[in-house]
């Protein structure tokens, strides 16, 4: 498996020192958070495209997706959601990246059906656009769809090559699914898995890797013994949890234990 982090953990970092603390730790990758607080967002230029494409590159480093926040099951007119969406593939093709992530973002006032039915048809709708771009929309577990079983219920109703799912193993975690019954409805879907860890499910404060109660273990052994080959991707949450330690004095330790958990289970 390949190994990449965040840049929600490094809010607001250059792209050059992303990359060489990507480069200085060992990571593969990167997944960029594409808000406009952040350098790298759908407001760029085609030349300011260009020029972070052609660092990554030099740098030898992937670009491994396009973190949006897109919420393809809230509810109202499908106009805006499908042209963020479409506007976050554009990046994506631009910097070479094979994926975007959007959310589910349900509402309370809908039913479930009707938020199924209403994420399907707008990621039927963005795959196609997605496929001309050579990119891949991924679900990520989270929000009003936080497990597999939520997920697939959309991704089932979809049908399409490039539409896919991003596994956030916290969110399934705490939706009560085992990590075995999310990798069995996800993983004829599965784009990559998002790792991280927190101290409990009261306190979801980001951790260092192997420090809080996430099946980390669990969860790269059943991947590695079905032979999956993907990008695993350390979320760590800092832009949300201002007290939370600084990720970059973690991204050592954390490319080293999951080196570990990846070396047990081979």
């Amino acid at each position: 498996m390949k190994l990449a982090f965040s840049t929600l953990g490094v809010p607001g970092l250059p792209v050059t020192d992303v990359l060489r603390l990507a480069a200085e730790h060992g990571w593969h990758g990167v997944e960029l958070r594409a808000h406009p607080e952040e350098p790298v967002h759908p407001g760029l230029s085609p030349d300011e495209r260009g020029a972070v494409r052609a660092e990554f590159e030099a740098a030898g480093i992937t670009v491994l997706g396009v973190a949006g926040y897109a919420r393809v099951a809230a509810p109202g007119d499908d106009g805006p959601v499908l042209a963020e969406v479409r506007a976050l593939v554009d990046l994506a093709r631009d910097l070479g990246a094979p994926y975007v992530r959007v959310f589910p973002g349900g509402g309370t006032d809908q039913s479930p059906a009707d938020a199924d039915a209403t994420a399907a048809r707008r990621l039927g709708t963005a795959a196609e656009y997605a496929a001309e771009a050579g990119v891949t929309v991924l679900l990520e577990t989270h929000d009003s769809h936080r497990t597999g079983a939520d997920a697939m219920r959309v991704l089932g109703l979809v049908g399409h090559l490039r539409a896919g799912v991003l596994w956030d193993v916290m969110h399934t975690w705490l939706g009560g699914e085992e990590p075995a019954e999310s990798y069995a409805a996800l993983s004829p879907h599965l784009g990559y898995v998002q790792v991280k860890d927190i101290a409990s499910a009261g306190d979801t404060t980001p951790l260092a890797l192997g420090e809080g109660v996430l099946p980390l273990t669990e969860c790269v052994d059943l991947l590695s013994r079905h032979g999956w080959d993907g990008w695993l991707c350390w979320e760590y949450e800092k832009r949300w949890y201002e007290k939370a330690a600084p990720l970059p004095g973690l991204l050592g330790a954390g490319r080293r234990h999951l080196g570990r958990l990846l070396n047990e289970s081979a």
